[in-house]
């Protein structure tokens, strides 16, 4: 198995971004509950802070902080992936590798993560997480989509909630994910 390199600085900040494996199912949207009830029993075992996060129909990306001293976020992600996907009748398309693994062939198998190296950069990841459903076409304000933690941000009067109405007025140089 290939050992890929990934910074583990315990207690940091990271942006992650997690896709299905069929990038034209809207699975996460459509069974949003049982995302919500993985994230719920993947936090009671493994705590740590979702700072932002959106969901969209084939993928999510999250703003996260692992707690002091912590630096496994590669658990937290298996343990959510594992328990939406045992939540989900089978049916799916598998590949004999996935299949010999006795894998699901909902997620892709790895996930993509940046460490947030200062406020400037969490503040970058966090824009592109709400304009994340605008950039792709879901809606034409970001206030629209419902799987967002940007209600969250209107809700304690970080954002106000006409931001980014036009798209216009932010930078949102996180990168293409």
């Amino acid at each position: 198995m290939t050992n890929y390199r990934r910074d583990r600085t315990p207690g940091s900040t990271w942006f992650f971004t997690l896709n299905l494996a069929d990038r034209s199912s809207r699975l996460l949207t459509e069974r949003i509950d049982l995302l919500r009830t993985s994230f719920r029993a993947g936090m009671r075992r493994h705590p740590w802070c979702i700072d932002a996060i959106v969901i969209l129909p084939d993928h999510l990306h999250a703003l996260c902080t692992l707690p002091p001293g912590d630096n496994d976020y590669a658990t937290r992600w298996r343990q959510i992936k594992s328990g939406f996907s045992r939540a989900l009748p089978h049916g799916e398309s598998i590949s004999g590798s996935r299949r010999s693994k006795g894998e699901r062939g909902i997620w892709q198998r790895r996930f993509w993560e940046h460490r947030i190296r200062d406020e400037n950069d969490f503040e970058r990841h966090v824009d592109y997480i709400h304009h994340n459903p605008r950039k792709h076409g879901h809606v034409e304000r970001v206030a629209d989509w419902p799987w967002s933690s940007f209600h969250r941000y209107v809700k304690a009067g970080i954002l106000p909630a006409d931001w980014a109405g036009n798209g216009d007025d932010i930078d949102i140089g996180a990168g293409e994910r």
